[in-house]
């Protein structure tokens, strides 16, 4: 049984003993914890919160826990219901209201599920604001409300349409070009909340030919639901087969966007920001901002059309926090979120889909000739599992000693960059573990790097 607190939200697995899982016990003190720190400092008269979900299994008991948690604090419950993250996020701003509560696990499998914790902007609190709502629960710091006060239940299922039709109104979204394209666009949205929402979407474009894959929402994942190469066997092998023109692979709470090549080959997770980056910014020059552990190409491809790239720290408000710093017209991370400022801040898959289509569209390209206008970096992913006793700042300390005569950056955990790569090695926020990245011009380069410092840091932790 896992609980993780971080500022990804509250996370963990379903069942288990108060405090070691994510129990209804748990699930209740956080959301009121979550709506004490809300009404002590929301600027908004009206006391509301959206709350809009994922199709886990354990998504029904969690909603109701919440629902009835906010209620019994005095809030107003707008239930958007099935809804994707960055559709959370925007009806939070749309309705006005307080805050807003995802209730996903994002990538994580079926057994988990997660509170990811919203402020009245529609984004996720900050580090700090995420200690105030810890500290509130730990110390039980919250007042219910009596019964002249309790909140009401409110459902608006219209949310999915009208985060679409915003896409659809942005200025860089071309759905003219993308009909005329007649484009055949495979889709696997692992059996949640995309698998509505991401097929709505692309015949709003003027897709017309979608080939739907594990779009089910049953909660059931089909594989595991991390979009990363070693889990899209199945819609690689569906594309290279049906002739499709692109393969589109979204996680369950749909905030990120993978991307398969017309021969059954990834694009690479990398690459979808990559990609769509270079289309804004050849239109909309601004600066553009990533986190540490994202591919260098994003760099370059940024001084290609002369405008400045800055590196956040990893977590998606630290990006958005340095994105509204330095007024960025184009973020987000290596993983496939995607960041349109545009529409709202928070990696959106849906807005992702849009650009990239509108981008191939009118570049005339197959997807393997677009991936190969961009700079060949590969990246490669590793991790050490963390068992009790391991002081990770000393093994950070020592990997920065040991490479002290090459270029460190350690405002989140440590980036090390050598002339032709680099190697970032972090605490995970959602997992137990030290997460390894390393990239390089080849994948064996990457990996051999990423290997290293692997072995390094185990052979520290057994010291």
């Amino acid at each position: 049984m896992t609980l993780i607190k971080s500022i990804s939200g509250i996370r963990g697995t379903i069942g288990g003993r108060p405090g070691e899982a994510l129990t209804p016990m748990d699930i209740a003190k956080y959301t009121a914890a979550y709506a004490t720190f809300i009404d002590r400092t929301t600027t908004k008269p009206y006391r509301s919160i959206v709350v809009g979900h994922d199709a886990r299994i354990s998504g029904p008991m969690v909603i109701d826990i919440v629902i009835g948690t906010l209620m019994g604090m005095g809030f107003d419950v707008i239930n958007i219901g099935p809804a994707s993250t960055p559709t959370t996020e925007l009806a939070v701003t749309l309705e006005e209201a307080c805050g807003g509560l995802i209730l996903t696990a994002s990538h994580n499998p079926k057994n988990w599920n997660a509170l990811k914790l919203l402020n009245e902007n529609g984004e996720f609190l900050t580090g700090d604001e995420g200690q105030e709502v810890l500290r509130i629960a730990n110390e039980r710091d919250y007042t219910f409300a009596d019964v002249d006060n309790l909140g009401h239940h409110l459902k608006n299922t219209t949310y999915n349409r009208r985060h679409i039709q915003k896409v659809l109104a942005l200025p860089l979204v071309d759905t003219e070009a993308i009909r005329k394209a007649n484009f055949t666009v495979a889709v696997d949205a692992v059996n949640s909340v995309g698998g509505v929402v991401i097929p709505q979407l692309l015949r709003s474009l003027g897709v017309s030919n979608v080939i739907e894959l594990n779009c089910d929402p049953t909660g059931n994942f089909a594989h595991n639901p991390e979009p990363i190469p070693e889990n899209l066997e199945q819609i690689s092998q569906l594309v290279k087969d049906s002739g499709a023109d692109v393969g589109f692979v979204v996680d369950p709470d749909v905030d990120r966007l993978a991307i398969v090549m017309e021969n059954g080959e990834m694009f690479v997770e990398e690459y979808t920001l990559v990609s769509i980056a270079d289309y804004v910014l050849a239109n909309t020059p601004g600066p553009a901002v990533s986190n540490l552990s994202s591919s260098r190409a994003l760099s370059d491809v940024a001084a290609r059309h002369r405008c400045p790239y800055v590196a956040s720290a990893v977590g998606e408000v630290n990006v958005t926090t340095l994105m509204k710093h330095i007024r960025a017209v184009i973020g987000g991370e290596g993983n496939g979120g995607v960041i349109y400022p545009e529409l709202h801040y928070g990696r959106d898959a849906l807005v992702g889909v849009a650009l990239f289509l509108t981008l191939l569209a009118k570049s005339g390209k197959k997807v393997s000739e677009l991936k190969e206008t961009y700079p060949q970096y590969a990246i490669a992913k590793t991790k050490v599992q963390l068992t009790d006793g391991i002081d990770i700042d000393a093994i950070f300390e020592a990997v920065k000693e040991k490479y002290a005569d090459e270029k460190i950056t350690d405002i989140d955990g440590v980036k090390i960059d050598f002339p032709h790569s680099w190697v970032h090695l972090r605490k995970s926020n959602t997992e137990p573990i030290i997460r390894i990245y390393s990239e390089a011009p080849t994948m064996e380069e990457a990996k051999a790097l990423g290997q290293t410092i692997k072995d390094l840091v185990q052979e520290m932790s057994a010291e």
